[in-house]
């Protein structure tokens, strides 16, 4: 069984440590966790690891947010992994910070990078785990938000949050997404 997850973000030291990506920094932890080393690859950077007789590939993007889809629909077809078989990692404004949420389908509820993942693969049936940022921001201010760095008590919390949506990862490879949302679903 192969999976590919994919954590959304925007490449660059400007966007490092930034509410927008998330899914970047939780695949970044996931990969050290396995040893799995990062190559450059084609849109993408690129690492896999072995769990329990699962080949997990990981791809970040170098496409920037909003080209997500590019990165993601080359890699399925490059790796022959099913839609069902996809898990893509994205902060979320209108979810709490630190509460997740994996979904088996759903809108981009307004997301860049979903709607494009969307229109390059044909809808929005695959797999995502919706990582809460909060919306602490001003009307008119949201790019600003997530563009930003996390505040110090967020940036403190982030171990904790990262390593259950790693846990949720493990668990879409390992005992599907339906027993997974019921077990860790905020």
């Amino acid at each position: 069984m192969k999976y590919l997850i994919v954590g959304l973000g925007n490449i660059g030291p400007e966007y490092e440590l930034t509410r927008h990506n998330i899914g970047f920094l939780t695949i970044d932890r996931l990969a050290d966790q396995y040893d799995a080393k990062w190559e450059s690859g084609r849109l993408a950077f690129k690492s896999e690891f072995k769990h329990k007789g699962r080949t997990i590939h990981l791809i970040k993007p170098t496409t920037y947010m909003n080209l997500s889809g590019k990165a993601v629909n080359y890699w399925m077809k490059e790796l022959s992994i099913p839609k069902e078989n996809i898990l893509v990692l994205v902060d979320e404004v209108a979810i709490p910070f630190g509460k997740l949420r994996m979904r088996a389908k759903g809108s981009a509820a307004g997301h860049n990078g979903l709607k494009n993942i969307e229109a390059l693969t044909g809808g929005q049936d695959y797999p995502r785990l919706r990582m809460g940022i909060g919306d602490d921001f001003p009307k008119g201010r949201q790019v600003d938000y997530v563009l930003g760095k996390f505040k110090q008590e967020e940036f403190d919390q982030l171990p904790e949050i990262m390593d259950k949506a790693i846990d949720m990862v493990l668990g879409f490879c390992t005992i599907g997404i339906a027993q997974t949302m019921t077990q860790y679903n905020d």
